[in-house]
Parts: C-alpha cells; structure tokens; sequence
C-alpha cells in the first residue's frame, strides 16, 4: 500500500485537499445543525373530538389537560360542505346535481323561485345542490359561499331560515367510484361503469367553525388553521376569503400546514398571494413526510414557496393511523413504541412539528386510549430522552438557509474522479502515466459535467464519491490483510494478530468517513436537509464496492492462492474461476453469505418489502434508550467484525474465508458511507453511530477470532486424526 501510495503520491495530495473541502463543507453544514434544536406538538382538535366523545370528559377538559403538559397549539381544520353534514348541529345537506336529477320530479321538491333561478343560469350533473336550514346555518353557509366562489358561479336563494345554493362544478372537480363490472347469469361480463359520487366542492374549506375557535382561545390556546385547498377552486379570491376568515378571529399562524391538494391562492400561482401572506407574516411553512417516512407529501407550492423565502419550513410529522395502534406494540405496556417513533422522527429526520393525533387501541379499529395518564407519560419521556441531545419543546426551529459553494462542489466532484482514476491500478499492472492520463482525463469530464450540468453534478458527485471511497476502504484492508500475512507466520499466537486486525478495522473505518464526509458535502444544502432534495443511488452505491472487491480479491489472491505475491489480475485467474468446480461446503457457504447479503440490501429504506424482526426492533430501541446513538447492526454485529477476520483469515493462509469475510466487510464499508447518504440525519448522530460501531465491532471482532481459532484447531486435529489416519 505505501508503494502504491508512493508511486501516486500527486493524486493522493490532491484527493487529500478535496477531502479538506469536503471537512470544511461538513463544518458549515454543522454550524446549522447545531441551531436546529426545538420541536412544537400540535394538536388534531377533530381527532380529540372524538376522544372526548368515547370519554367521560367533554373537549375543553382535554384540550387542558394537553395545555398543562406545555401543549398550546391546535390544530383546526376549516369546515366543509361534507363535515358540516356529517359531525357538525348545523343542518346543512350537499348533494350531486347528477343523483338530484335521477329523480324525474326533482323539480317539485324545491322552491319556484330557486328552480326559476338556476333554469336561467343552468346546470348540469356535475353542480353541486346545498340545502341549509335555521338562522345559524344559512348565515354560515351563505357568507362562506359568496364570498368564496365568484358570483358567476354560485345560485343563491335565501328565503330567511332557509337557503337553496348551486355551486358550479366541472368534470375535473367530479369523484367518481372505481369502474363497476355488470355481469350476466352466466358470470360473463356485460359492461362497466363508473358512478359520480361526490365533487371536492364538498371537501373544500368553507370557514372556521366560531364555537371551537372559541373553545380554543378561551383556553389560551392558539388555532393553527388547516385549510384544505384543491386545484382548479383554489384562486386568489378565495384564498382571501380564507384569510379574512384567520383575521375575522385574531388568528396569526406561526405555521401553515397545507391541507388538500395545494397552499391556498395557487390557482393563481402568478400573482403571489400565498408567497406574500406568508412571507410578509413571517410564517413558516410546513412539509408533510410521507407515511413511508421518505420525502414530503407533493402539495402545489408548498416546495415553490420554501424555496422562494429562503426556507422558511419545518418538516412536519402527521401521526398516521398505522403509529396511532401502536399502544401495546412489540410486548410494551402502553405508548413506548410510538414515543421511540416521534424520538427518531425529531432525532433522525430533523422533524420539527409533530402533528399529534391520540392513541387507539390495536384490538379495536374506533376505540381511544382515554387515560390520560398515557398521554403524559407519552411526552414527559419523550421530552426528557431528546434532552440528551439538547432539543427542547417550544416553537419549531427552522434551518438557516445554507448552499455548498460552486467551486467547493467542483473540488469535491474532482476528488471522485481522481479517486476512481486511483482504483484500475490496484488490480491492474498499470504504469504511473496511465493513471495519470485517467486522472487528467476525469478532472476535465468532471468540470465539463459541473459547468454543464449544475443540478445534476452535485447527485453524481455523491453517488461517485460514496463508491470510490469504500473501493479505497476496500483496497486498503485486503492490501493489509495480505502484508499481514506475509510478515506473520500462518502460526502466529492471537495476541500478535489481533493488534493487526483492530488497526487495520480502525484505518478502513477512517478511510470510510472520508468517503462519508465526500458523500455528505455535496448535498449539504438546506432543500436536502429538509429532503425537498433528495438522494436516490443508495442501493447501486452498496452494490458497485462489493462487485469491485470480487475483483480486487482475484488480483490479490487469485483462485484462492496462498502464497501469491503480486497483486495484479490474470486472465488465468478468471479462466480458473469459469472452471471451478465448486465443492458443497463452499457452495453452501456462499449461499448463506448471498441470502444475508441480500437480506440486509432489500430492506433498506422505509419502502422495502422485506420486514424486521420483532426482537431486531426491540434490540434497536433498547441500544437507542443507552446510547446516544444506535450504531447499525450490520456494521458492528457482522461486518466490522468481518474485516477482522479476512485479516485473521488471511494470516492463517485460508484464502477462501478470506474471500468470505472480506465481502461481508464490505457491506460494513459502504455503510459508513451509506448512514451520511441520509442528508436529513444531523451529522453528529453519524459519526457517533459509527464510533459505537467501531467501538462494538472490535469487541465482538475479538471474539468471532477467538472462536473461529477454536473451530479451526479442532478441525485441525480432526482432519489429521480421520483424514490423515
């Protein structure tokens, strides 16, 4: 290695400035992190409803109980068409025009005057009908509807305690159900159909509800406002309507958390209504992780808006049904799990709003958890186990906006190139100028790349980074392995082996954290942080390291050789792999090596199909409550522990365990790099993660050697005793 090393010593240099750009890109992203340390909670005030409801307390008593734990803000969604029919005293019915006129004398059913009316201005199936009766209803609804929907689109007839509307709806605006299949007696299919249910006139926002703003306030409480908005109903008129409404009550949102399909007024995205609202009241905007917990939920100009007030956004958790039955999970006694669930959300994600819905019962699809006890335990823990990382519960804490500068990328994307010229010759006898040529080469495709393709360059140069730094790591341990090898005898005690494997482990690991910080820099920016931006070669960036150590392996020891001492690859060496007759215990063990290596690829993110073990999960939140943070299971129960053995392997001249152990170090390798892939991770959690990665690894390491060095003496004698005679 130190003649390689030598020999290159230029590019080495080189690649040794880039990874100082890279520390002081880490350094810059770092100071922001650090800043980035409190977390608000609000409230679903329609979920607490109906918690209320299955309680012997009414909603006010609720809504104190969470105000006394230092929960202030709610969360309170405009009402509907469809909720005022469905869970509000207001009399109010909406109906399709399309279901009205099935009926051939729908028109006796109505007023002259309103049928009068709408027979001049015309309908058709896709218009909504609304019936409101009483003072209270007709004045809610009539006020809501004029001055939300423009005159030419509205009917209104208010005959006092009695009011008929028709809204005009399109066939963009229209629900439909799923195509039905109408079949014959003889089970043929006969025609399908689709029927129109429901338009997102119905679900639009119409204003809030003036009781429960009261309930709220009058507790000193504040009403975080949810509209929800949808394309093709969501103009400017609108959406001042919707703002006299938050003034009408006093209302200045600290957060808007967009509800529907879009941020209110984009219908008329031109004219800045949302960006100026916001941007003049200071507001910050929240993006909504999907229940994958990857990304944020595409809503029209939430991500428009981010960007253009310089990131002014909170990245917001919504409790999902499927984290709401998780009371009772995994053998806990009450909400333990969905605790570990926001802890890693506000740790890991950098999660700043958590949007709290109340537990329910997993053995019961309806039914609250109504102890209130539950609930304060719930935050009480959580408070106090994210004090350990200094966060704290007030209003949400925004990240300072921060870019990687130009020629900071450039100088990063070059190190990739001068890193990937490095690696033909580590297993291919190639003279200095060729190597030069290549790194010469990359370094002018690099800078074509970032003058011509800024936005891409920045995706590109972490993938390449995060796969030339492990095949460095790789290079650097098999290359000491076998050194190792030829400087101890192959009966060397474990106490002169053992040293050997630990400094090898700890300078590979090293060499992975440069990989990990060159991986990390060029996507240090605010939009990546809050995963508006976001990195995609996860899965190629794992695989590509291991398929270059089976090629690194055949320079270096060829068909398994024990005494080779050049470290070039052979066409001979792969002729003699394409011959190999591979015997049933190797076949076997490189079978079970496959299916682990595949096991832990495909379950990697939150959208994989491949699930995890009750006692893994378990084991993972257990390690979290100890630790600051919980190292990567693969890193320090198998892989870590791997590079020590290919070394221990390789000094007792057993090339094919070598082999073995040196893939599955791999895996550890390229999960260095892969924990600071995960931009939205705070980096001081990577770091530690692999610290206690390392620091397990070399234990349990010590012990995996220790017991082979058992198996391996008795398979000795065995051999000698029954094979020998």
């Amino acid at each position: 290695m130190k003649e390689y090393v030598k020999k290159n010593k230029i590019l080495f240099i080189l690649l040794g400035i880039a990874v100082l750009v890279s520390i002081a890109v880490i350094v810059m992203r770092w100071q922001v992190e650090v800043k980035n340390k409190t977390y608000d909670v609000v409230l679903d005030y329609s979920e607490l409803e109906l918690l209320a409801e299955q309680s012997e307390e009414d909603i006010s008593w609720w809504l104190a109980q969470f105000r006394d734990m230092g929960i202030t803000r709610v969360g309170l969604t405009e009402e509907s068409l469809s909720t005022l029919m469905e869970s509000s005293p207001l009399p109010v019915t909406a109906v399709m025009m399309d279901e009205v006129m099935q009926d051939a004398a729908w028109m006796e059913e109505y007023p002259d005057t309103f049928v009068q009316q709408i027979e001049r201005y015309g309908y058709d199936r896709f218009d909504v009908l609304v019936q409101a009766t009483g003072e209270e209803a007709v004045s809610f609804v009539t006020d809501a509807v004029a001055k939300r929907f423009h005159s030419e689109d509205v009917v209104i007839t208010n005959l006092g305690d009695e009011c008929y509307i028709l809204i005009n709806g399109s066939v963009t605006d229209t629900l439909y159900s799923p195509n039905e299949k109408y079949i014959t007696t003889d089970q043929k299919g006969f025609v399908e159909r689709s029927n129109i249910v429901s338009s997102k006139i119905m679900y639009l926002s119409i204003g809030l509800m003036p009781e429960k703003v009261k309930i709220i306030q009058s507790l000193g409480m504040e009403v975080i406002p949810r509209t929800l908005c949808y394309n093709g109903c969501n103009d400017s008129y609108y959406a001042q309507a919707v703002v006299d409404g938050y003034r009408q009550y006093h209302i200045d949102p600290p957060y808007i958390i967009a509800g529907g399909e879009a941020v209110i007024g984009y219908d008329d995205a031109t004219d800045n209504f949302a960006l100026n609202y916001i941007r003049d009241n200071n507001i910050t905007i929240g993006l909504i992780e999907t229940n994958v917990q990857r990304e944020n939920i595409l809503q029209t100009g939430v991500e428009d808006i981010a960007k253009a007030t310089g990131f002014n956004t909170v990245r917001v958790f919504s409790v999902w049904n499927y984290i709401q039955y998780r009371y009772g999970y995994y053998g806990y006694t009450g909400a333990e799990e969905i605790q570990n669930t926001f802890f890693r959300a506000i740790v890991e994600r950098n999660i700043r709003i958590i949007y709290f819905k109340p537990v329910k019962s997993k053995d019961d699809t309806h039914a609250y958890i109504t102890d209130i006890s539950v609930y304060q335990d719930l935050f009480n823990g959580l408070d106090r186990r994210l004090s350990r990382h200094g966060i704290t519960r007030d209003t949400a804490s925004v990240l300072d906006n921060v870019e990687v500068p130009s020629l900071a990328m450039l100088a990063l994307g070059i190190g990739a190139g001068l890193g990937g010229a490095l690696l033909p010759g580590t297993c291919l006898p190639l003279k200095k100028k060729w190597t030069l040529l290549m790194a010469g080469g990359a370094a002018v495709l690099v800078t074509a790349a970032w003058f011509l393709l800024p936005n891409t360059f920045r995706l590109l140069a972490s993938f390449a980074n995060a796969v030339v730094f492990a095949c460095l790591a790789a290079v650097f341990f098999l290359w000491s392995a076998k050194q190792t090898a030829q400087k101890l005898p192959s009966d060397a005690g474990l106490l002169k082996i053992l040293p050997k494997t630990i400094g090898i482990l700890a300078v590979t690991v090293i060499i992975s954290l440069m990989g990990a910080m060159m991986t990390a820099a060029p996507l240090s920016a605010t939009s990546f942080m809050l995963e508006i931006g976001i990195f995609r070669g996860v899965k190629a960036a794992q695989l590509l390291p291991l398929a270059f150590f089976c090629v690194l392996f055949l320079s270096c020891y060829g068909f398994f050789e024990t005494d080779r001492r050049h470290n070039t690859l052979r066409l001979s060496d792969i002729t003699n792999v394409l011959h190999w007759t591979i015997p049933v215990w190797a076949f076997l063990v490189l079978g079970a090596v496959g299916a682990v290596g595949y096991y832990y690829l495909a379950r990697t993110g939150h959208e994989s199909d491949v699930s995890i073990s009750t006692i893994e999960i378990i084991f993972r939140n257990d390690l979290e409550n100890l630790l600051l943070a919980r190292p990567r299971n693969k890193e320090f129960l198998a892989a870590f522990p791997a590079v020590m053995l290919a070394v221990y392997c390789s000094v007792r001249r057993l090339p094919f365990f070598t082999a073995i152990f040196g893939l599955a170090g791999t895996i550890g390798i390229t999960s260095v790099c892969n924990t600071f892939m995960h931009i939205r991770t705070p980096l001081y959690l990577g770091f530690a993660r692999t610290a206690y990665s390392l620091a397990l690894g070399v234990v349990l390491g010590a012990v995996y050697i220790v017991c082979f060095e058992l198996l391996y003496r008795l398979w000795g004698k065995v051999w000698n005793k029954f094979a020998l005679g």
